[in-house]
This record gives C-alpha cells, structure tokens and sequence, in this order.
C-alpha cells in the first residue's frame, strides 16, 4: 500500500507571465547598452583603417621623393593644351604615387594608351598616355575607386562623384592665387595682380599661354606656403620648419549631396571670403548647424583631380568647418577644410609619415582676419602654423 508521500502528484515549476516579462525587459535593456559599445567598437576599427591608410600614402610620399628627389606635383600633368583628350596639367599628386602605393595595374593604365571606356565601347582616338581631363567619367582609371583612398567611415559613392578620395593635399594657410598656384595652365606666372578676384580667376579660366608675369610670381611665392604647392615642384628641403612640424596632407570627407558642413563647400563674395574667412559662415543653416544652404561645390569626388574641392585642404579653418569657395567653378580660389566623419576631428599626415588625429578645438589663431602675407607669421595660430612648410613659426605646444 501506496505511502501519502508517494501518492503526492509532482508539477513542473514554468515561468510565470510577470516573470517573463521581466526578462524580456532585462534584456532589451542589455541590448539597448551593448548596441551602442558594439557601434563605438566598430567606428573604432573603421578609424584605425582611415589612419593606416594615411600611413601607406604617406610611405609613398617618400618612396617617390626618395625615387624622383622631389615631391609629386599637385596640379601636374603631360599636356596643358585646352583642346583635345589631354589631361589639361590638372592631375592630383594621387596619380603619380600610384605605383608606389600597391596600385601598379592602375598606374599602367594610366602612363599608356588606352581605348578602353567605361561603357564598354572603344574610345577613338584612344585615350592619351597619361589619361584625358581628370572630369572625363569614361576613363576607367579614373572612374575607379581605389581602396587605399577612401576612409572607411566615409560612406559616400557612385555619382556624380567618380573615383572618391577622403585624402587632399595641403596647400598651406593662405586663398589669395593658392587655386592655381600663381602660374595659369600653361604653367606661366599669369594673373591680373592689379583687378578684382573675378579677374585673376578669369586669367586662370582662359588658359592664356602669355608671358611670364613677375607681379604674379611675387605674390604667389607669398601666399603659397604649404607643403605643396599647385604647378610647382616641392621638395623636402624647401620644408625648413621640418617635415615633423608641417602637414603634408589632411582628411576630408566626401560629398553626399546633403549639403553636409563636413563634405559640401559654399560659395560666396570673393572680397568677404579673402579679407574675413569666417563670413562664410553666414551659409550655415541656423536651425540645423551641420547643414549649409545656398550654391554648394561637392568636395573628394575626383581622386585625379587637382582643385581645391577636390583634393586639396588649407589650414584655415579649423577641421570639420565650413569649406568655402569665389564661385561655383572648382578651379576657383576658396579654401577646403579638413574633414572627417570620425567624431571630434580628423586624421592629418605629417611630412615625416607620422599620422595624428586633429580634434576640431585646435587653437586657430584670429579666424575673422585675413590669411598672413609673405615672411608672416599664421593668422590662424597652431593650425595655420602646421600647414607652412618656411614660415619659421616655434611650434611650441601640443596638437
């Protein structure tokens, strides 16, 4: 006979409804803390790719200084004719150093021949050695998007942008003649010194062979102060504040046709932008800061191409600030910010390879006064004094 102990019936224990919800509660919790750790982790990786890229262009820099005893020409080029499949002289210093950065394949179509286009179709006449204007979007190399140019935390693509670059060269601290570097595109000093700064753009726009102008040399020497310089060799040896101390090239993020701080330019009066850089500020749209409204230039959207939008930063403005040009030509004068979509600030290469992220609170100087003239000290203080390769500026503070 059965024990009362043995007759009891066993029931399984199960969640109960409050129970489970609060479960299901603690883990939306966790989940809403760990998205954000898992999101910061992953900009994390992205940002460390951004800067190894650098470190690579910047191995290149000097790869090809160390092969040529000069630094490639921003603004260069086989052909500076204005008619024909030539590149104009308008090519980017990222063209050269191609071989030197793991590009070679590129490189070779680029320094030949070629009939291939984009479309698939023959290009005839063939494409010229060397390639056609850097805008001519049937020309594969420069329609190809280089992996080694792009900063992972830059989602931008496909058109109207061709071949993307979030990486530019440093013109210095300075707007006045740094467009063209002094000399028009067929490479004479050229400029109208004495006329407005619609006037000095036309000389550039026209392409006028013509002679050498000494008035446009001197004052190009002057305001040209970065470590490049548009249609003129540099080297290292004309870096006298040290490649250490000066900024080779800088991060800028590319367009998405939002009318971003970060990766559009605007435009406005020329006389406002030269004597005070910050009055393009006026563009910015006061009920959302991070937009711009008005005329906008897109910026990194040619990797070949040689125009301040495109891949060329000063240091005027501090990083992630407004970018800001004459007019709606990309060859005009202007001034291109560094710029990124890290939080914070943005990557720099220095002229010794070493690459240092720039937070957006840089000391830079007197931001309503117009850029230094020749033999000055950088109005824009720390930050101006980083993008001048002789200026004799003491770097004397951390950045």
């Amino acid at each position: 006979m059965k024990t009362d102990s043995e007759n009891k019936i066993h029931f399984k224990r199960g969640f109960t409804l409050v129970e489970l919800l609060v479960v299901i509660a603690i883990i939306g919790v966790l989940v809403g803390l760990l998205l954000p750790a898992v999101q910061a982790a992953r900009e994390a990786a992205r940002r460390m790719s951004c800067s190894n890229n650098f470190k690579q262009i910047g191995l290149a820099l000097h790869n090809y200084h160390a092969a040529y005893n000069q630094l490639p020409i921003h603004s260069g080029g086989t052909d500076r004719k204005s008619t024909g499949l030539n590149n104009f002289g308008s090519l980017s210093m990222l063209v050269p150093i191609t071989p030197f950065m793991e590009q070679q394949a590129v490189w070779e179509q680029v320094s030949n021949p070629s009939v291939e286009r984009v479309d698939g179709t023959a290009q005839s006449p063939p494409w010229p050695a060397m390639g056609p204007q850097p805008w001519q979007s049937q020309y594969i190399p420069w329609n190809t998007e280089l992996p080694g140019l792009r900063c992972p935390s830059d989602p931008g693509k496909g058109l109207p942008g061709l071949g993307r670059t979030n990486y530019a060269a440093c013109v210095g601290d300075a707007i006045y003649l740094v467009h063209s570097g002094g000399k028009n595109r067929a490479a004479n000093w050229d400029c109208d010194c004495g006329a407005s700064p619609s006037a000095k753009e036309q000389s550039d726009s026209a392409r006028a062979v013509g002679t050498a102008n000494n008035a446009a040399a001197t004052q190009a020497r002057g305001t040209n102060r970065g470590f490049f310089w548009m249609r003129n060799k540099t080297g290292f040896r004309d870096v006298l504040d040290g490649l250490a101390n000066t900024i080779a090239m800088g991060e800028a993020a590319t367009s998405l046709g939002t009318n971003e701080v970060v990766g559009d330019a605007v435009t406005v009066g020329a006389i406002a932008m030269m004597t005070n850089p910050k009055a393009c500020d006026a563009a910015i749209d006061p009920s959302r800061p991070q937009f711009v409204t008005g005329t906008i230039i897109e910026r990194g959207h040619r990797w070949a191409h040689s125009t301040l939008s495109f891949t060329a930063v000063q240091t005027i403005r501090p990083p992630n600030s407004v970018s800001c040009f004459w007019n709606t030509a990309d060859a005009s004068h202007g001034y291109g910010t560094v710029s990124s979509r890290h939080q914070g600030g943005a990557h720099i290469l220095m002229g010794d390879g070493a690459v240092r992220f720039i937070t957006d609170s840089i000391e830079a100087g007197t931001q309503t006064a117009a850029p230094a003239g020749a033999g000055q000290q950088s109005t824009y203080g720390l930050w101006g004094a980083l993008g001048t390769r002789a200026s004799k500026e003491v770097i004397d503070s951390e950045f």
